[in-house]
């Protein structure tokens, strides 16, 4: 049935599903864009609330079971106190706990422990007091730097919409140079040179785009498609510049005089002439 319909072979495995950015101004946005929305959204985040087994089957010590293995990851809840902190991936996990056994499981929420504490950005030159889990401190440790674990660390494992936009600002501050650490040239240099692995991986335009969210990148493309709209094509504009041309040209002639008189006269002749030959030309329906 597949060969009979317009599109043929392309309906053998099912319609396409629509997406974001498969129509209205999500179809404008730039594959730099998608190339994040991709690593926030679909790319597969790291197991933090379970161990994940390897293999596809296990057998019980026991009983001698063979059971599949499912690496099935938490309902995760992303509270918006988790986008103004740090968590390292951590969330609030919804379930139910039985704590009779006499009696029905209860609905219960697992929140992870939060402190306050600071961290140093070296390329931004800041200290920043965050709200953050002993498992945020831990990967800072593990990758030697506040800096490091932001740059390392994909958007589906931050988790942060501050974290993100920390990674979105050292970012563009490294493309940038370090201005920052312009009075300090040797500190500037080596940050440079330490972090320009980085760089390597994203684009201008891809760090442009970085850390936007739905909303944000569509008033961005938007505001851009109206400039470009406000911009006036270039016949429009020989046009404008021709009549003005013709103008100054008209002015002038005015200004220095000469045969204006008999010009006036010789337009007048053409005008007459003219409306002689449309009263030739004018139709007078005859009386049937």
């Amino acid at each position: 049935m597949a060969s009979a319909t317009p599109q043929g072979a392309n309906l053998l495995y099912g319609l396409r599903k629509s997406n974001k950015f498969s129509k209205g101004l999500g179809a404008l946005l730039p594959q730099a864009y998608q190339k994040f929305w991709n690593e926030w959204k679909n790319q597969k985040p790291v197991a933090v609330h379970y161990v994940p087994k390897d293999g596809m089957f296990q057998r019980e010590d026991i009983t001698g079971l063979v059971t599949p293995i499912q690496n099935v990851p938490l309902p995760l809840i992303d509270p918006p106190e988790s986008h103004d902190g740090i968590w390292g991936g951590e969330a609030v996990i919804k379930g139910f706990q039985k704590r009779n056994p006499h009696k029905r499981r209860v609905p219960h929420f697992w929140v992870p422990v939060l402190r306050r504490s600071v961290v140093h950005s070296r390329v931004l030159n800041e200290y920043m007091a965050v709200t953050v889990t002993d498992r945020t401190l831990a990967q800072i440790h593990d990758h030697h730097g506040f800096d490091h674990y932001l740059l390392k660390t994909p958007a589906c494992d931050l988790r942060s919409m501050l974290a993100i936009k920390l990674k979105k600002k050292i970012l563009e501050e490294l493309a940038a140079g370090c201005p920052r650490l312009a009075a300090e040239p040797i500190k500037q240099k080596d940050y440079l040179k330490e972090f320009a692995c980085y760089l390597e991986q994203y684009t201008p335009e891809e760090i442009e785009w970085y850390g936007l969210t739905y909303p944000e990148a569509i008033t961005k493309i938007k505001s851009l498609t109206e400039d470009q709209d406000a911009q006036l094509p270039q016949k429009l504009l020989f046009r404008q510049k021709l009549i003005e041309q013709l103008k100054e040209a008209g002015i002038r002639e005015a200004q220095e005089g000469g045969d204006s008189a008999g010009d006036v006269e010789e337009l007048k002749g053409i005008k007459d002439s003219n409306a002689s030959w449309l009263s030739k030309l004018s139709f007078k329906p005859k009386n049937w």
